[in-house]
C-alpha cells in the first residue's frame, strides 16, 4: 500500500513519505541507457555508497533514503563505461556532480553523457 501511495505522491500521517536520492545514466552517443556505470555517493567528502547501473541505466534501489541535509557528491565513472563500449580514449573519465540536500526533499539527478560531454539536472 505504501508503494501505491508513493507513486501517487500522497501520504498519510501513519505512513511517512520516504525522501531519497536517485539517478539514472543515458548514453547520448548511442541513444540508450548506460549499463554498467559505476556510481559513488559521498556526503561531506565521506563515502556512503557504491552502485552500478542496471539494464535500464538505473540503480536497483535508491542511492540513499532519508538523506541528512548537507553537501553531497555523485561520481560517475563514465570513462570506464565508454572504454568498455569500444571508445579508445574518451575525453571524460569521471564526472563529479556536487549538490546540496535540504531537509524533507527527494532528489533525482540524471546524467546524460557521451564520451565528450555531459549534462545533468534536478529531475523529479
Amino acid at each position: 500500500m505504501l508503494d501505491a501511495l508513493l507513486l501517487r505522491g500522497t501520504h498519510s500521517a501513519e505512513m511517512p513519505l520516504m525522501e531519497k536520492i536517485t539517478t539514472h545514466v543515458l548514453d547520448t552517443a548511442s541513444g540508450k541507457p548506460a549499463v554498467g556505470v559505476r556510481i559513488r555517493l559521498f556526503h561531506d567528502d565521506s563515502p556512503l555508497a557504491d552502485f552500478t547501473t542496471n539494464h535500464d541505466g538505473r540503480c536497483d534501489s535508491p542511492l540513499i533514503t532519508n538523506p541528512a541535509a548537507g553537501r553531497y557528491q555523485l561520481v560517475f565513472s563514465v570513462g570506464e563505461y565508454f572504454r568498455a563500449q569500444g571508445v579508445d580514449s574518451p575525453f571524460l573519465d569521471e564526472v563529479p556532480i556536487h549538490f546540496t540536500v535540504s531537509p524533507d526533499q527527494s532528489y533525482h539527478i540524471p546524467l546524460l553523457c557521451s564520451p565528450w560531454s555531459y549534462s545533468t539536472y534536478r529531475g523529479s
